[in-house]
């Protein structure tokens, strides 16, 4: 089979039902539209018959290819997995449960190849889901993430998206990152990112693998990847900043205390010893603090030193 020129990759959890209902929906999809193609399933630790049907759609199109984790991995895992072994010029991610419209993806790969994006995000505005368990916490995670990241996206968690093979093959995910795919490219360089809206449907089999903590789970996963990205190559900007603060603010404790203690000694003032007085303890702390904050940015640095032949760099041309 000759290079496609869309990958669609589709993690999926216990989704034996909707799988085959979901194939025939994008074979026909792009067939339609005159695109070649390839179904990538990554199968996360299914325990139903998820795995039995895409060795059967597989038997009925050879344009589907099939992954099986030994468990439950996550879907970052599942995503990064696929990244690495797709094959198409565009990529398409989507949920395997019937919620994302195949349909989309003509429109979503045109603007990749067309209209030069490195990135185009589906944007489910009209959301069948429960108001207070899912929409609110949704819309306020997604303020959340665009003030931090600053990537003006009005929906990360849609599972929906469209990618130019270039971001996919040189940026990595680990943890629950799959929501901050943008924010990762953007920071890699590739700042071309779009927004389509896209139709959002009730799910139709099962129920949903997701609850209120991905969003807890979510909120932290993006100081994270902030705090790394910013400061992961350069500890020492981070923690030597705040230790040098911090040992300043007690030292200049320590000496106006004693300085106002010579004070009032010259003066045949009343005075009381610097040991006796709790600013002295707080400028104590803040020393301590400080010089243990310079440390871990010493030792960061030498980490990053010694994992030099780690780092990579995107190249975006050659001549």
């Amino acid at each position: 089979m000759s290079k496609p020129q869309i990958s669609v990759l589709i993690p999926l959890l216990n989704e034996e039902e909707s799988l085959p209902e979901l194939h025939d929906w994008i074979h026909q999809t792009l067939t339609k539209a005159g695109l070649s193609y390839e179904i990538l399933f990554i199968d996360d630790g299914s325990k139903d018959d998820s795995w039995k049907v895409i060795c059967e759609l597989k038997e009925k199109n050879e344009r589907v290819r099939g992954l099986k984790f030994s468990r439950n991995y996550g879907k970052t895992a599942a995503l990064d997995t696929g990244f690495q072994i797709v094959e198409g010029d565009v990529i398409i991610t989507m949920d395997a449960d019937l919620q994302d419209n195949p349909e989309e993806i003509p429109e979503l790969y045109r603007k990749i190849t067309e209209d030069g994006y490195d990135i185009v995000s589906g944007w489910k505005k009209k959301r069948h889901d429960p108001v207070l368990s899912k929409n609110l916490p949704s819309k306020l995670f997604n303020w959340a993430a665009r003030k931090i990241s600053d990537v003006k996206l009005h929906d990360f968690n849609c599972g929906l998206k469209a990618y130019d093979q270039k971001v996919v093959k040189n940026i990595r995910i680990y943890g629950e990152m799959h929501r901050y795919i943008p924010v990762i490219a953007k920071w890699n360089g590739f700042d071309k990112i779009g927004e389509q809206v896209v139709q959002h449907q009730a799910r139709k089999y099962g129920h949903t693998k997701f609850g209120i903590d991905r969003f807890i789970n979510g909120f932290l996963d993006l100081l994270s990847i902030t705090f790394v990205n910013k400061f992961g190559r350069r500890p020492m900007h981070f923690f030597g900043a705040f230790g040098v603060i911090s040992f300043i603010i007690g030292t200049a404790i320590t000496v106006f205390l004693i300085g106002e203690k010579l004070y009032n000694l010259w003066n045949k003032l009343p005075f009381r010893n610097v040991t006796d007085n709790p600013l002295f303890f707080l400028a104590l702390l803040t020393v301590m603090i400080g010089v243990q904050l310079f440390l871990a940015g010493f030792l960061g640095e030498l980490y990053v030193k010694q994992n030099a032949s780690d780092i990579s760099y995107v190249i975006d041309e050659e001549i």
